[in-house]
């Protein structure tokens, strides 16, 4: 569809859909914002919620307290976990200050915490394909961490051991990453390690599959890529790359539209846009209305998905059930 009227031109973004806001993000955001509803200020949230400077930024305003770690949160507080996970040993320093927990982890990295887990209990070593210091891969390996082998790019393959042929082995991954980039470190390890098993199901989240597919059907036709999103989102980050290895001739990541500099559009014709999965969709409206203001007005959405997941919230600030009539 288009947005505006069309110009003479030639000038026309191409908006990609699905971007912005995953089940997982939502169910976070709207977690700390409950949270600070029903207890007042001050909540403190461990790490950022989601890797976005203007959500944690309104959210600071509200009276969020952001805090690296769990220590740093005063005894018998009320203390929000990321959307990103923790590790059994943070659960157990929130414990130890009796705080008051309220657990946003997106379900589907909880899935993948309950996989290490239950692999580790069933005699597995297991490579863990994901960005090292993230904090969802430093939670889910906390998970079995003598049973964990972090796998960091395809470079990671070669600085693993070389486990006994008769070693059971299983891949699992960060929930954020590039699909095309895993599968690659994926093959490669199948290479080395013959007994390789491959997990149940695929650990990549279905939004961020979602949007990368999304970035690869409009970056053949784009001259620049905007990807909407923060420095330390991995999802944003990957959108950004797939754009480009899929045929963008240049791209950006850019936290607001005010990072948009001039001599980016000059000789552009098609300007691609997308969001990272923790981005609230206001950001990427002010990044359509500076594009419009350099004669960018025709707006054309390309949808590749549509997405109707939503997760329940914490049992703790669920809305009290309404009794039947």
């Amino acid at each position: 569809m288009s947005v505006g009227n069309e110009t003479q031109s030639g000038k026309k973004v191409l908006l990609a859909a699905p971007r912005g806001y995953c089940a997982g993000v939502d169910r976070a955001v709207e977690t700390v914002e409950r949270a600070l509803d029903k207890y007042g200020t001050p909540v403190y949230v461990r790490k950022e919620i989601v890797h976005n400077r203007y959500v944690v930024d309104t959210l600071a305003k509200r009276g969020a307290i952001f805090v690296d770690e769990t220590t740093q949160v005063p005894e018998g507080a009320h203390v929000v976990f990321s959307a990103h996970g923790v590790s059994p040993a943070v659960r157990g320093e929130a414990d130890n200050l009796s705080l008051q927990t309220l657990d946003a982890t997106c379900p589907l990295v909880t899935k993948v915490h309950n996989e290490v887990k239950r692999f580790a209990r069933d005699g597995y070593t297991i490579l863990f394909i994901g960005h090292r210091g993230h904090e969802e891969v430093e939670g889910t390996m906390g998970e079995a961490p003598d049973a964990t082998h972090l796998v960091d790019g395809p470079a990671g393959v070669d600085e693993l051991p070389d486990f006994d042929p008769d070693a059971k082995l299983i891949w699992l991954s960060q929930t954020t990453l590039s699909v095309d980039e895993t599968m690659e470190i994926v093959n490669k390890l199948h290479e080395r390690y013959p007994q390789l098993e491959n997990p149940p199901s695929d650990d990549i989240c279905y939004a961020t599959q979602n949007r990368q597919s999304a970035v690869k059907a409009i970056a053949p036709q784009c001259d620049l890529l905007i990807v909407v999103g923060s420095q330390n989102s991995s999802n944003s980050k990957r959108l950004r790359e797939v754009g480009v290895e899929a045929g963008a001739t240049a791209g950006y990541l850019i936290d607001y539209a005010n990072q948009i500099e001039d001599e980016w559009l000059e000789g552009v014709t098609t300007v691609g846009v997308t969001s990272g999965a923790s981005v609230p969709e206001i950001l990427v409206e002010d990044v359509l209305e500076t594009l419009a203001r350099h004669g960018f007005t025709e707006v054309d959405t390309v949808q590749t998905a549509t997405e109707k997941l939503v997760f329940g919230l914490p049992r703790e600030i669920r809305p009290p059930n309404r009794a039947k009539r």
